[in-house]
């Protein structure tokens, strides 16, 4: 028999609360950058792109983490599996390559060579 936390009720649950978070979180992290962007005098066509790609892997980061600490690091890979099934709904967004460290890396990286290029400039 299955632990309650691995039954689809609870994925769904746990996929809302994501989506509910996501913009507070997006905005939470993205301010600093574009606080940052209009002291150094960047433009908005490079400043509003580099401050989702700076605020998307700690957005990113905090969902991950919220998904483990409710299922569990063991049961996680199941969350992911379930949201594979549902690509134009609960997954969307939350595709289980967006919970890779490489591509969190990756992206906050870019947004600070966007802001350096940009500044620069």
């Amino acid at each position: 028999m299955a632990p309650d936390e691995l039954n689809p009720s609870n994925y769904r649950r746990i996929s809302y609360i994501n989506w509910v978070i996501t913009l507070p979180l997006a905005i939470l992290f993205a301010w600093p950058y574009l606080y940052l962007g209009r002291l150094a005098g960047i433009e908005s066509w490079a400043l509003y792109p580099g401050s989702i790609l700076f605020a998307a892997p700690f957005v990113l980061t905090i969902l991950h983490g919220h998904a483990t600490l409710a299922l569990g690091s063991l049961h996680r890979g199941r969350y992911y599996e379930w949201l594979e099934h549902k690509p134009l709904t609960f997954g969307l967004l939350f595709h289980p390559v967006l919970a890779s460290t490489r591509l969190r890396l990756a992206l906050l990286v870019v947004s600070v060579v966007i802001f350096l290029v940009t500044w620069a400039i």
